[in-house]
Order: structure tokens, then sequence, then C-alpha cells
């Protein structure tokens, strides 16, 4: 067994939660340079947690700029077990309304101008992201959701588009009635992938702000109300978050889907051919494959 360290990624507004003890902003230095910001490491009830704001406090990376590497491996230095990725999202979903959070699980990735892999020329890596988030964590944390009293979805497809503009009426009716996605964002992507690479348990609570622009009665996205809808959530979030350290426990077995497991046979590059440099910077995320 090893002790449950569960990593929180998301806005700054889930981290202000009662009861975090030792709480203090920690620099992470990583090969793939600076995280989006410090990290907030704290115990709650008796479990190790890691706060990291996706987008930095004061929000100043945009979905594009954010140093997905950066953030992944700072956890794994961390020694963090579970990822638990917050997030806003629109809805294609009449019935996946603002306010709801849904449990994603399936992506369609159409970001493209950022860094998706730790691997690369040098050690050649393939992990597989059929299944790109964890039942099991996702199951806590539906657990949690419905112990808040929050309305909840369990699984759908999340759309990770690059943004930053929202999309136009075209793509939202495409998304939605050809491709068959449930929410759409702009963060969550390479996230998962990176988290499948570094062999970290990831589950993706996307809350719900606004209906995109496809819905005939509510328009175009509109910026002010998704801020008021973000507030409510971020309440309901904390509340999510809050209660998984019970859920989850101190003390883990191996994950049962086999993601901490996930470049048991992902490495392809032979030892001999392997770039030392390369093999230097997956010091934390592949280490125990490589060493």
């Amino acid at each position: 067994m090893t002790r449950t360290k569960i990593a929180v990624i998301g806005g700054s507004g889930l981290y202000d939660i009662d009861g975090l003890q030792d709480a203090r902003w920690t620099e992470v230095k990583t090969p793939w340079g600076a995280p989006s910001d410090a990290l907030l490491t704290g115990v709650l009830d008796g479990v190790d947690m890691v706060f990291l704001p996706r987008h930095g406090r004061g929000h100043v990376h945009s979905p594009s700029t954010v140093p997905y590497r950066a953030n992944i491996d700072a956890l794994k230095r961390l020694g963090c077990t579970d990822v638990v990725s917050v997030s806003a999202c629109g809805s294609f979903r009449e019935d996946m309304a603002p306010g709801d959070f849904v449990l994603v699980d399936q992506f369609i990735d159409r970001t493209f101008a950022r860094e998706k892999s730790f691997f690369g020329t040098g050690c050649v890596a393939h992990v597989s992201v059929a299944h790109p988030t964890c039942p099991r964590l996702t199951e806590a944390c539906y657990k949690a959701a419905t112990d808040a009293g929050i309305s909840v979805h369990q699984g759908g497809t999340y759309l990770a588009m690059e943004g930053p503009q929202f999309s136009t009426l075209a793509e939202s009716r495409m998304y939605r009635e050809s491709w068959g996605a449930d929410v759409i964002g702009m963060t969550n992507m390479p996230e998962a992938k990176l988290a499948r690479e570094a062999e970290l348990c990831y589950a993706s609570v996307a809350m719900i702000t606004d209906y995109d622009s496809w819905h005939p009665d509510h328009g175009e996205v509109d910026v002010p109300e998704i801020i008021r809808t973000l507030t409510g959530n971020a309440d309901k979030g904390r509340d999510l978050v809050r209660r998984l350290p019970a859920l989850l426990g101190a003390e883990r077995n191996p994950c049962p889907h086999g993601c901490d497991r996930a470049l048991e046979f992902a490495i392809l590059t032979a030892p001999e051919a392997r770039d030392a440099d390369m093999v230097g910077k997956l010091d934390a995320v592949a280490g125990r494959v490589l060493t």
C-alpha cells in the first residue's frame, strides 16, 4: 500500500477549504519549465492534499498557455497519486444544465497548439487513453457530489477545444448533433493524457456554466452570466473536494484499473538508444520504468 496524496487542479476558489492543516505554498521546479503557480500543500482529514491553480492566481494563463507538462510533472514530483481536475464547461445537453456537474469519462481532443506528451525523440512511448479517466477516482467524486447534494451526471464526453474564443454556432451544432459530445471546455487536454503518461489516476469534474451557443433559448455565451454561475459552482466544488479524503482514505492499494502502471510496456526505445538528456527530464514521470 502507498500513501494517498490527492491533487486538485482548478480555480483558486477551490482552495479556501476549512480544516486544511499545515497549509503552505511551495515552489516546484520541473524540467518542463515553471508550473502555472506555486502549489498549495496541506493535510485534510489526515490525507495529504495538493492544490494547483491551473491558470495561476489572478488567471494569468490562457487555456493555450497553461504549462500542462510542468503542472503534471510538479504533481508527480510532490508524490501525488490521484488528480482531480475541476473545470468550467459548456453543455450540449438540455438535461445537463448550468450549475450541474458532469463526471467526464471520454474526450474528443481538438486542441492543436499544445505539447501533448512528455515523450519524444530519444525516448518514445505510447500509452493507452481508451479510457482516459480513472473509474475508481471518478466513483469517489460521484459519491462526494451526491453526498453534497450536487446535481451530478455520471459519464459524459468532453470536447476539448483550443480557444480562447468560444464556439461558432455551426461548431456548437456539429459537436452536439454530429459528434455526440456532451460538454465543451478548453483545459482538460492534454492534461488527461499527460496524467496517464505520468501514471496518475485522473478524474474530471466538469462544472457547467452555460449552454455554449447551440441552445435556441439562450443564444451566445454570456460571460457575466458564466461568472455568476462559476461563483455558485465554486462553493459546490469546495464541498465535493472536502469530502474526498474520507472516501479515498490515507492509504491506497494499486489502482485496479492500472492507471499507476500505464508505462509498464509503453516505452519502445531500446535502453541503449535512449537519449540521456530526455531520460533525465523524465525522472519524475517515468523514473519507475526507466531506472
